[in-house]
C-alpha cells in the first residue's frame, strides 16, 4: 500500500508574514511520497537534513535523482514532481519556494501517479 504525504508549512505569510519566500520542514517517512504537484510559476529548493529520498521529476516523471543527507536540488518553475521515501529509513527536507505560501500555485498532478506504477514499491 502506498502512502500519501500531509503537506504542511512553516514560515509563511500565514505565519510569518513573508510575501516572496516561504520554508517548512518535511519529514517524509519511509514509504510515503507527495502527489505529483508543480509550482506554477515558483522555484524550489529543497535540502535534505536526514536520510536519502529519490525525486521523480520531469513531465511524465521520468527522470529520477536520488538525494542523500547534506544535498540539495533545484526545481524549476513549472515542472511535475514528486519526492518518495524508498529508503528504509526515514528522511526530512528543508523545502523552500519561491513565494510567500507553498499553497501559492500549488498544481497537484494526480494523473502522473500512475507514471510511478512501473517501479517497484517493494521497499514498503
Amino acid at each position: 500500500m502506498r502512502k500519501v504525504l500531509p503537506i504542511n508549512s512553516g514560515v509563511s505569510r500565514n505565519t510569518a508574514g513573508s510575501q516572496n519566500v516561504c520554508m517548512n520542514v518535511l519529514p517524509i517517512p519511509q514509504g510515503f511520497y507527495s502527489i505529483p504537484h508543480i509550482h506554477k510559476e515558483i522555484e524550489t529548493i529543497a535540502y535534505l537534513l536526514e536520510g536519502e529520498c529519490t525525486l521523480f521529476h520531469g513531465n511524465k516523471l521520468e527522470k529520477q535523482t536520488l538525494v542523500k543527507k547534506g544535498e540539495q536540488i533545484f526545481i524549476p518553475e513549472n515542472v511535475p514532481h514528486t519526492p518518495i521515501n524508498q529508503s528504509k529509513k526515514d528522511c526530512i527536507w528543508l523545502v523552500v519556494h519561491s513565494s510567500g505560501d507553498y499553497k501559492d500555485e500549488l498544481i497537484p498532478m494526480s494523473e502522473l501517479v500512475k507514471k510511478l506504477d512501473k517501479y517497484k514499491w517493494d521497499f514498503l
